[in-house]
């Protein structure tokens, strides 16, 4: 009870600071009219008090796409209008040392950070709702052997196929990864939200994907939410090859490159049976002179990866942060936002997704697809 309690507490004060802080900007102006202070006033508290509402309706047990979409629509407008509002405060005290006064100061305050906001929000939809961008990356694995130099994977992540159709994007997402020509393609996780027989249709175009050595999908921590095992059995269904805790060798030009996955942690108190990351198992007979590529959703699961000796962990998960600043508090819990980092012997790249979660919006964390080539010592 007490639990609850502080939890409706700290909801409540979330809402409060949240909606409230750009309502002071935006409403509480010098000589306005007392009825636009009212109507703004109500625009805000009922703003406030919906947005529970629809993100309970839209993500909680009744799964409703119409609230969920506009309940996520609503996040990330009030996140990127409480962001700016709170740095209106240093335009604030500039104009004020530089001599400018009431009324002026706080409505250029207010229309700078409506601009602001109002671009980030139009460019982020932009960003968020685009065929991701090639981001190409060259990784050098000290035990690649001569055959497999060159090796190109293509990576994506997150897509995240949920309340917003996203049929189309998924089937252009297909012909770009096609046109790379890459000899694997994976998916590190999250790839839907919700049911297979509510998602399935953005889905399906992944059957598509052409890759000349192989296709790998494991879980991320959204599938857990939902339909997990059901997720694995119909991505295998569309061809792809479910690293669930297992793993495949991929022969080049003679030599070869272990491919294995685990599941994300989520998994363990998940209640599925054989669910949950086992790096062990993942790796049983694995030959010490093969390198490893490794599959797993959250970058944190680097830790296990590097005690394990594995050459390169491919992650996804944070978004990089997908709408700036939310990355301060991914990194408090992930020891990486995005790109290539070295943790002793292991090799950790993080890809900022393909998709979105929620908000269809990415501010100053563009989306990608990566194209990783792997490369001997020169």
């Amino acid at each position: 009870m007490v639990r609850r309690i502080r939890r409706a507490a700290a909801l409540v004060a979330a809402l409060l600071l949240v909606f409230g802080e750009p309502w002071s900007v935006f409403v509480l102006l010098p000589d306005w009219p007392a009825a636009a202070t009212i109507a703004g006033t109500v625009l805000f508290a009922g703003a406030m008090l919906a947005f529970p509402v629809l993100m309970f309706q839209g993500h909680g047990p009744k799964q409703n796409d119409a609230a969920a979409r506009t309940g996520d629509v609503l996040l990330g407008i009030a996140w990127v209008l409480f962001t700016w509002s709170v740095l209106g405060h240093v335009l604030r005290l500039a104009l004020l040392l530089g001599g400018v006064d009431d009324p002026t100061r706080p409505r250029i305050v207010a229309a700078a950070t409506l601009v602001v906001a109002a671009a980030l929000l139009i460019t982020g939809n932009r960003v968020a709702m685009r065929v991701p961008p090639v981001k190409e990356v060259d990784v050098v694995l000290p035990q690649l052997g001569r055959g497999a130099d060159g090796l190109r994977i293509a990576v994506i992540t997150d897509t995240h196929y949920g309340p917003l159709d996203r049929t189309k994007w998924s089937e252009k997402l297909v012909s770009e990864l096609n046109r790379l020509q890459a000899d694997v393609v994976c998916h590190a996780g999250d790839l839907a939200d919700g049911s297979v027989a509510k998602r399935r249709k953005q889905v399906d175009p992944l059957g598509g994907v052409q890759a000349a050595l192989g296709r790998f999908y494991i879980t991320g921590n959204h599938e857990y939410f939902g339909e997990a095992q059901a997720w694995l059995d119909h991505m295998a269904s569309l061809g792809w090859d479910t690293l669930h805790n297992r793993s495949t060798l991929v022969e080049r030009g003679g030599d070869r490159v272990l491919f294995a996955g685990i599941d994300d942690p989520t998994g363990a108190a998940s209640g599925l049976p054989g669910h949950g990351p086992d790096l062990p198992a993942a790796l049983a007979g694995r030959d010490p002179a093969v390198p490893v590529v490794l599959l797993a959703h959250q970058p944190k699961q680097v830790a296990r990866a590097r005690e394990a000796d594995v050459d390169l962990q491919i992650s996804g998960h944070t978004h990089g942060g997908q709408i700036w600043p939310f990355h301060l508090l991914v990194r408090l819990d992930q020891p990486t936002l995005s790109g290539l980092t070295t943790h002793g012997l292991t090799q950790l790249y993080n890809s900022r997704g393909s998709g979105f979660w929620g908000p269809p919006f990415r501010v100053f964390a563009p989306n990608e697809i990566t194209l990783i080539t792997l490369r001997r010592p020169s």
